[in-house]
């Protein structure tokens, strides 16, 4: 009998964003190493930053824009366009693994990470839709929506990737609760870099019918992302 390849999976939050970033690129490490790994978690408070927003001209702009909302910018290395994490009710997730030729496999990694997160709001008895309305925060061709209350289209989930040579980082932001905060700072952000948003197309898995309960969704995720895989659990020091 096969036994199950193991996956590591990081758990919890370090004590600041910089240490938490150096948490994360580890998984690459991990990858690169020839291990599969996954990590669920709720980032600290910040407004993560896209390279293409950091080669505007309003980016300084946008950066004090964030500080004034008590959002510490950030720039990170996946995705798009800027993204906010209020500490608590937005999870990012990253899954990586190993990679025997980068130019192979990029499609297939987005299908089955897109696959799982819309396998995990079905569990909740939602109906996700992929793709997002117009003007959405960090556009992408890897985004997942759902229909909200009042009965309109609003992006939950974003989705991107990061290849090397050794190995593969597919991560993401799903929006649980608090969109309302989220997509206000948001506004004021894009709007200095003069890039177009609607805050209504902002929305939240509790506004779509399903739970508000970050940790609840967090480990539905997570099993999700280990999949068949046998878990090996690391907690992360907030110390």
């Amino acid at each position: 009998m096969e036994l199950p390849e193991s996956v590591r999976v990081l758990r919890g939050r370090a004590s600041t964003i910089e240490v938490d970033r150096v948490e994360s690129e580890r998984l690459l490490e991990f990858a690169a190493a020839g291990e599969r790994a996954v990590r669920v978690w709720a980032p600290h408070r910040q407004i993560a930053f896209g390279r293409r927003d950091a080669r505007l001209e309003g980016y300084e702009r946008a950066r004090n824009r964030a500080r004034e909302h008590d959002f510490p910018p950030v720039e990170r290395s996946v995705g798009g366009r800027a993204v906010a994490y209020d500490g608590t009710n937005a999870l990012a997730f990253v899954r990586a693994e190993p990679v025997a030729d980068f130019r192979r496999g990029t499609d297939e990694r987005y299908e089955r990470l897109t696959n799982d997160v819309e396998g995990v709001l079905e569990g909740l008895g939602l109906e996700p839709v992929r793709g997002e309305p117009a003007d959405s925060f960090c556009p992408g061709a890897h985004s997942i929506s759902l229909t909200s209350a009042d009965g309109s289209l609003r992006k939950v989930v974003g989705i991107a990737q990061r290849v090397r040579s050794d190995g593969a980082l597919v991560s993401g932001i799903i929006i649980v609760d608090a969109a309302v905060e989220l997509a206000a700072v948001l506004e004021e952000v894009y709007d200095a870099l003069d890039v177009p948003f609607d805050p209504t197309s902002v929305g939240s898995v509790a506004n779509g019918g399903g739970t508000a309960d970050p940790d609840r969704l967090r480990k539905r995720l997570e099993d999700a992302l280990v999949g068949d895989g046998d878990p090996v659990y690391e907690e992360i020091s907030s110390a």
